[in-house]
């Protein structure tokens, strides 16, 4: 009986030792592992650049000025006469344009306006410098008049066509470079083939100028 007794002391004391065993073998891999996670090298570097996009911005003269006359009416057109207005188109951004287009159109169309044969035809020309203006004054049957003339180089840049059109390509520009203006005349011209259904009609022509960015580039 007492040697019963002794072999299940050793069984108990050996099975103890394998669970202390188990467990100091965890506490070594934690040690290692944790080694591993604060113990690594890094190092950093760093650089800021500053972007900033280009503005592509055209503009008119002041209104009613020699360098924007097309805000001014005019009146008492018959068959054959024409009406000039300048107009100084300035490129105020600090980009090229790709180009820029003339797109007009009418407030309460009329034939004046919307045929395209006898109705009003237009045409735009620039000088190399400010136009010369002559004032021709108001009378009881027509309205306040321009003439223009110039004295330097004279390029076409748009010729002859209808009065009213869409995104119309303007033509020998100096404004496509920045910081640059163009001196333009606007010549508006009531066919001698207009009809008595012309007498007494009004329209009022819209111009607007579009510009458009330069070809994309690597900066």
């Amino acid at each position: 009986m007492a040697r019963t007794a002794r072999t299940s002391r050793i069984t108990m004391k050996s099975t103890s030792g394998k669970v202390l065993a188990s467990v100091a073998l965890l506490g070594v891999a934690a040690s290692v592992a944790g080694l591993g996670t604060y113990g690594s090298f890094t190092s950093t570097t760093s650089a800021s650049e500053t972007v900033t996009a280009g503005s592509v911005d055209v503009q008119l003269g002041t209104a009613g000025t020699a360098a924007n006359r097309l805000t001014v009416a005019s009146a008492g057109l018959v068959p054959g006469d024409t009406t000039q207005r300048a107009a100084t188109l300035t490129n105020a951004g600090n980009q090229n344009f790709g180009g820029v287009t003339l797109t007009t159109s009418a407030t309460a169309p009329t034939l004046l306006t919307t045929d395209a044969l006898n109705g009003l035809q237009v045409t735009v020309d620039a000088c190399s410098i400010p136009w010369a203006e002559t004032t021709i004054p108001a009378t009881a049957t027509t309205s306040i008049a321009y003439t223009y003339t110039c004295s330097a180089v004279t390029t076409k840049v748009l010729a002859t066509r209808p009065i009213l059109g869409a995104d119309v390509v303007l033509s020998n520009l100096a404004s496509v470079t920045t910081a640059k203006a163009d001196n333009l005349r606007v010549t508006a011209t009531l066919p001698s083939t207009a009809g008595n259904d012309f007498q007494g009609l009004t329209g009022t022509v819209n111009f607007a100028f579009t510009a458009t960015q330069r070809a994309a580039t690597s900066r």
